[in-house]
């Protein structure tokens, strides 16, 4: 137990704001929050992935993967799709962070770090989780640890693993420093104007030059082969049974009318509330009428279907229903025969069923259908002859994409050889976080590796896309800031770029190790 926490529980007034710790999936990514403290390895249930010997259970993974999923929904606000979670690559990065503190824990170890009791009671107080009133309440703690299943051993457990990562972490950020020369290269990113040459081809630009073979279309046919196939077609007989017949030799009783009224009654409300049956008598007689007859209209055409789906006789069945069999030529389901314009379902039913099969019965406004296939025409690639204009208007147009590309290489490659060439200039510019480049456009990318540029080093060996063009560029001048200006804002600079530089320790460290391990993922969760 906490016996320093218990001394001090009347007395102590925390200033330190701490995320909160409940419901945060920040914290130590091995308290198993409802499950109790699971340790650094092993566990029930098999592995998610063993570093240098020690397992990391699937429970703890499982754990980390809901508290970062939780997290992330409270974010947006609304549940995640299975499309949003795989974007964000949820469960790659709850396992990535286990792994990376399970080593991290382990390096912590030959560095010799640790922490004391009193550090853990600090950190624990600070929680706002656990304050009342800006201090530390011992009864609220036990009560929270309580409703998430924690004992405080459990709990206080996790907490100095979680100190003993942040410190070992934290040496390693104490090891970084931005030189002068990191200094110097933000200065003059942030000052300096430069003023860019250039040359850029966009695909319009060069397919009058594109060259096409016979091989090259019968290429681009094999591997584009979805572009040009035929859609799927068929051809139907149907016939199609009218309530509004069925209906004009039926009645309805009043027990009927009744319940319709009963049932439906938000039809028939007004702007004074809802109409008595009496005023909407007739209103409510029409629209029962028309569900039975629906209903049984169905019923018959189901009836009549069942017992002769194995003759696979439309016309026997129309003849039974006193109906005459309609027939449509072969149509597409983009492009129906004009008497099923609108009808999705018997659409769709028509291209569900086999070459003679019979199909419904279909429902729709228009009545009830029975239907079946005459002929199907599966989709097809066409022979080249039959489609060589589609095909090379399409090939052109990809084999302009790679040709703009490639002259904007063999431009960049001029551009490092110090060639001279035809350009054109951004005229002089300043660094914008935005990355809007003058003349070009918005091109982040370009923007960075520009202000890198040197008159040793003025070109980079590569193109850029921007929007449909690619760029090749090169520095025609730069014109530098004042040193003395950059004496003066030296030390603010290295301030500012210290967190960076940090952070990138921290990155570089943990990828250190990461190569050192041997590092064994569950095959389960890479299939998955």
């Amino acid at each position: 137990m906490l016996d320093l926490m218990r001394k001090k529980k009347n007395s102590i007034i925390i200033k330190i704001v701490f995320v909160v710790i409940v419901l945060s999936f920040i914290g130590t990514m091995f308290l198993v929050w409802g499950e109790g403290r699971s340790g650094l390895g092993g566990g029930r249930n098999g592995y998610a992935a063993k570093v240098d010997g020690s397992k990391i259970s699937m429970e703890e993974y499982q754990n980390a993967y809901q508290r970062m999923r939780n997290m992330y929904q409270q974010i947006y606000g609304q549940s995640l799709s299975p499309e949003m979670e795989k974007v964000l690559g949820l469960k790659k990065v709850a396992l990535d962070g286990l792994i990376d503190n399970l080593l991290v824990m382990k390096a912590a170890k030959d560095m010799d770090i640790n922490v004391s009791k009193e550090d853990v009671s600090n950190a624990i107080a600070a929680m706002p989780s656990f304050q009342k009133n800006g201090a530390f309440n011992f009864d609220l703690y036990q009560q929270l640890l309580k409703s998430n299943r924690l004992t405080p051993k459990d709990f206080e457990e996790s907490q100095k693993d979680e100190l003993i990562l942040k410190k070992a972490r934290q040496v390693i950020k104490d090891k970084a420093a931005v030189s002068d020369d990191d200094a110097l290269a933000q200065f003059k990113k942030e000052n300096d104007k430069i003023n860019l040459e250039y040359v850029s081809y966009a695909p319009s630009d060069v397919i009058g030059e594109v060259k096409l073979t016979e091989a090259d279309l019968n290429e681009y046919l094999q591997k584009n082969q979805s572009e040009f196939k035929t859609p799927e077609k068929v051809a139907i007989s149907y016939i199609l049974l009218d309530p509004a017949l069925q209906a004009a030799k039926m009645t309805v009783s009043e027990d009927e009318i009744q319940t319709y009224y009963q049932k439906n009654i938000d039809k028939f409300q007004s702007k004074d509330g809802i109409q008595p049956l009496k005023d909407v008598k007739d209103k409510v007689k029409a629209a029962a009428l028309r569900q039975k007859a629906a209903k049984q209209s169905y019923e018959l055409a189901a009836d009549t279907l069942y017992k002769n789906i194995k003759t696979g006789d439309l016309n026997l069945i129309a003849g039974q229903l006193g109906l005459k069999v309609q027939e449509t030529g072969v149509f597409s389901a983009n492009a129906p025969a004009a008497a099923l314009t609108g009808e999705a379902a018997v659409l769709k039913k028509a291209f569900e069923l086999k070459t003679g099969e019979l199909g419904g019965p279909v429902e729709t406004s228009k009545g009830i259908y029975i239907i079946k296939v005459k002929e199907r025409k599966d989709s097809v690639v066409p022979p080249l002859a039959e489609i060589k204009a589609a095909v090379e208007q399409k090939a052109r147009v990809a084999k302009s994409l790679d040709l703009a590309k490639q002259k904007a290489e063999a431009a960049a490659k001029q551009f490092v050889a110090k060639a001279t060439i035809k350009t054109q200039a951004t005229g002089a510019f300043g660094y914008s976080s935005k990355g809007d480049v003058p003349t070009i456009g918005n091109a982040p990318e370009l923007m960075e590796a520009a202000f890198k540029l040197t008159t040793a080093a003025p070109a980079v060996g590569t193109p850029f896309k921007v929007g449909n063009r690619w760029y090749a560029v090169r520095l025609k001048q730069r014109i530098e800031a004042s040193k003395a200006d950059f004496e003066k804002t030296k030390a603010e600079l290295k301030k500012k770029l210290l967190p960076k530089k940090q952070d990138d320790a921290l990155a570089a460290w943990i990828k250190e190790l990461r190569a050192k391990a041997k590092i064994e993922i569950n095959p389960a969760l890479i299939a998955d």
